[in-house]
């Protein structure tokens, strides 16, 4: 079970970048109850994990989700413990001013990981000028900033922890009724009910000036590289067609057009992979890999031509078949994975209101075309709208 909430990075103002994290961290750190008792932060822990259960929660620029997985017997007071955190939080200043040095130490983890570190650069030149642009751990002046008044926190709760802003998700043994119930009960028979104001608060940044290519100097052994463009948003007409594209391209396969090229025939790279990004209103595509220097510039071109090549000829009939075939079954396999079909519920959700099953999406992928998606890949693969960033 758990909760998602519309509200990320996006969403904060420059100067307080890294609270939405901020915030998933500490309201771990101590709550009230419902009846107006106290938790603390190992008592949050201990009612979850105590009962061999687990606990975790994550940020992206868009949303904030919370979820637990427990026994059937203990849903409903796993349940009530996610209200009490996300509705009634303490921030209790002496375990806040800790986990601000934790997330200190954790992005200090991120720096020392240039295969992480570059997607967060990567959207911060893709999304140039925009609250997108900002990582989502904050920075180590910001994050001063927003150690120096529990106001912060308490009002980013407040203001964003809202009904109009959540989804509250289960998946197990469990009829809706009980569920619905339970929720009702839980989180919404007393909340005050408020507008969001997430969208109104997003802000401009400074802009990068039209820069399409960026290179940082680290000492690492290896050159990392990503190269990738705008692409479409959250409930485009295409944004299965693109995602079926990116499976082709680069997804998670050893079949990849990208892995047969650069790895397994030219041997001159041990990671590459691609991947598709939609959000709420916009979007992007990238291809990452790492190599050795000399082979910069090859892999480069190795890449371009292959994201040239689906631009400029169709899948055969035979191609397009065997693709349907393999994403089919990654579907299907995917959606076994109970953490990774409830969290794709909750988002599915969120943006459009029901909840698809893999059978469901895949038919509607099943239609695209070979020439549909030559055409989609000549909307987002155009090489004079490329964003290339480069660890050098």
């Amino acid at each position: 079970m758990g909760v998602a909430i519309r509200v990320g990075t996006r969403n904060e103002e420059p100067r307080l970048n890294g609270l939405a994290h901020y915030v998933e961290h500490c309201v771990f750190k101590g709550c009230q109850t419902a009846k107006g008792k106290h938790r603390t932060a190992r008592q949050i822990i201990n009612s979850v994990e105590g009962i061999g259960g687990e606990i975790n929660a994550f940020t992206t620029k868009e949303e904030t989700t919370f979820y637990a997985a427990t026994p059937v017997s203990h849903f409903r007071q796993t349940l009530q413990l996610l209200a009490d955190m996300l509705l009634r939080p303490t921030f209790p200043k002496h375990e806040t001013d800790k986990e601000l040095g934790v997330i200190l130490d954790e992005i200090e983890s991120y720096e020392d990981s240039p295969s992480e570190l570059i997607y967060d650069d990567f959207e911060s030149l893709i999304f140039s000028g925009e609250p997108l642009a900002q990582p989502i751990l904050g920075t180590r002046k910001t994050l001063k900033t927003i150690g120096s008044k529990p106001d912060f926190a308490m009002n980013w709760v407040k203001t964003h922890f809202v009904p109009e802003n959540m989804v509250v998700f289960s998946q197990g043994k469990m009829s809706f009724d009980s569920v619905r119930k339970l929720v009702e009960k839980s989180f919404f028979s007393s909340f005050e009910r408020q507008v969001s104001v997430s969208a109104a608060s997003r802000q401009r940044l400074e802009e990068n000036g039209g820069e399409n290519l960026r290179v940082f100097h680290r000492h690492t052994h290896q050159v990392h590289v990503m190269i990738g463009g705008k692409a479409y948003p959250l409930g485009h007409k295409d944004q299965l067609g693109a995602y079926f594209l990116n499976n082709i391209l680069g997804g998670g396969s050893l079949n990849s057009r990208l892995n047969l090229r650069l790895r397994e025939q030219k041997g001159l790279v041990y990671t590459i992979e691609s991947q598709y990004v939609p959000l709420s209103d916009t979007g992007y595509w990238s291809v990452y890999f790492a190599c050795e220097p000399p082979n910069k510039e090859e892999c480069i071109r190795l890449v371009k031509e292959e994201l040239r090549k689906l631009r400029e000829s169709s899948l055969t009939t035979s191609q397009h078949l065997l693709a349907l075939q393999q994403l089919r079954g990654q579907m299907a396999i995917s959606a076994e994975n109970q953490e990774n079909s409830v969290l794709a519920m909750a988002k599915q959700m969120m943006y459009y209101g029901c909840t698809p099953t893999w059978q469901e999406s895949y038919a509607k992928i099943a239609q695209f075309t070979p020439s549909d998606l030559q055409r989609i890949a000549g909307e987002l693969f155009a090489e004079n709208e490329f964003f290339t960033l480069i660890y050098d």
